[in-house]
């Protein structure tokens, strides 16, 4: 294909405005790990990144709305969730799609290791949810982009950046093992 070969194949911009996180990613928040309120922080992405999207709706709304969303599901874990867990840094109190955006522009710091094994967790050749994915693909018959065969799944890895391709299907189906 000639494309350049990158793990992820969504950058921060084509999750935004395929829609995503139920529309509620960069809404008003309190960090239980930074002590403060933030508000507004979707300001600081490129604005390109939002061109054509309705900002209230579809990146800082309060209220998770899963219409918004491509695979039109709800999918994730709520942000105590993360913040009990322990994934979330204070450089970053939004979480991994907050720090994917500033990775993607340029920012490194000593969080990046992390950040990009939690990805490789999830997403990457060996990830849970990629391999999740591939699994009920093979086993239900349809075709590797038949967005009725684990929408939620589906929508999980798009928030990771990740969409699966025809290639990484052929490849990593040849791993499933039959029923």
């Amino acid at each position: 294909s000639g494309s350049k070969k990158r793990p992820y194949n969504q950058g921060p911009k084509e999750v935004l405005q395929a829609g995503s996180f139920g529309g509620t990613y960069f809404r008003p928040i309190y960090s239980s790990i930074t002590k403060q309120h933030y508000k507004d922080l979707w300001k600081e992405l490129p604005q390109d990144w939002l061109q054509g999207l309705n900002v209230p709706k579809q990146v800082s709304s309060a209220t998770y709305n899963e219409e918004v969303n491509t695979y039109k599901v709800k999918c994730g874990g709520s942000l105590e969730m993360w913040e009990s867990s322990g994934w979330i840094k204070p450089q970053d109190p939004y979480g991994w799609f907050q720090w994917y955006c500033r990775f993607y522009e340029g920012r490194r710091t000593e969080d990046d290791v992390r950040q990009i094994s939690r990805w490789a967790n999830c997403a990457g050749v060996k990830g849970r949810w990629r391999n999740n994915l591939i699994t009920k693909v093979v086993r239900s018959g349809q075709r590797f982009d038949d967005r009725s065969v684990s929408p939620v799944v589906r929508q999980t890895l798009q928030h990771w950046g990740y969409r699966l391709t025809e290639e990484d299907y052929r490849e990593g189906a040849k791993r499933v093992k039959p029923k």
